[in-house]
């Protein structure tokens, strides 16, 4: 039992330390985002490579957002997300890296004007979120549909206000747009106008001018 309470007793000043931790993440991040709005915030796989399709069309999107003055925000990563910081960084705009720090494939890519280390999942959605004015979603794995459907329940439980959420790649998402409309809605499990939340895309350009269109 003293063995116990000993454990016990060290982890306790441990844990009420990590509050700390959270709070100097947050501290950072909105000092550091909070200048930079009007911000678009894009994902997408950590494992397309440059030249692939997606590749090239987030690198295009993020050139085409920086030529108009809106900042770039990605996961700070390598594939897309290195897309679209190369594209507006190399259009002389700002480009956001919000790195996690994982023990496999999250590398920093050189493509940032700002970068931002964070260890909590948590506390670094809440910065692609608080500074997005609109979320563009390109092919991935779980970590991407983590964020698409995050967005997808803020709006439609109006804890966020609405803005674009655009889907790029009609292709791809293809069977999981199919899945929503027949198994999800044919069980009442969503209302046929949270299908209204989110939108496909094929271009850079459509994206863009989605962006642009909901500025006004």
């Amino acid at each position: 039992m003293k063995g116990e309470q000993y454990l016990i007793d060290q982890i306790k000043p441990q844990e009420s330390w990590r509050v700390f931790r959270i709070m100097a993440e947050f501290v950072d991040g909105i000092e550091q985002l909070t200048p930079l709005e009007p911000a678009v915030t894009i994902f997408g796989s950590a494992r397309t490579k440059p030249g692939e399709k997606f590749y090239v069309m987030a690198e295009t999107l993020g050139r085409l957002l920086a030529e108009e003055g809106f900042t770039v925000i990605t996961g700070g990563g390598p594939g897309i997300m290195e897309a679209a910081n190369k594209g507006a960084f190399e259009a002389g705009g700002q480009s956001v890296g919000l790195n996690i720090v994982l023990p496999f494939e999250q590398k920093l890519n050189p493509y940032t004007t700002i970068h931002i280390n964070f260890r909590y999942f948590f506390v670094r959605k809440v910065m692609f979120v608080k500074y997005a004015m609109s979320y563009v979603i390109f092919p991935g794995g779980f970590g991407t549909m983590d964020e698409l459907f995050e967005a997808l329940t803020l709006i439609q439980t109006d804890k966020l206000k609405p803005f674009p959420v655009i889907l790029v790649g009609s292709d791809y998402w293809a069977g999981l747009l199919e899945w929503i409309n027949e198994t999800m809605l044919g069980a009442n499990m969503i209302s046929p106008e949270d299908r209204t939340i989110f939108t496909l895309v094929d271009s850079p350009k459509d994206a863009l001018e989605i962006i642009k269109n909901s500025k006004v």
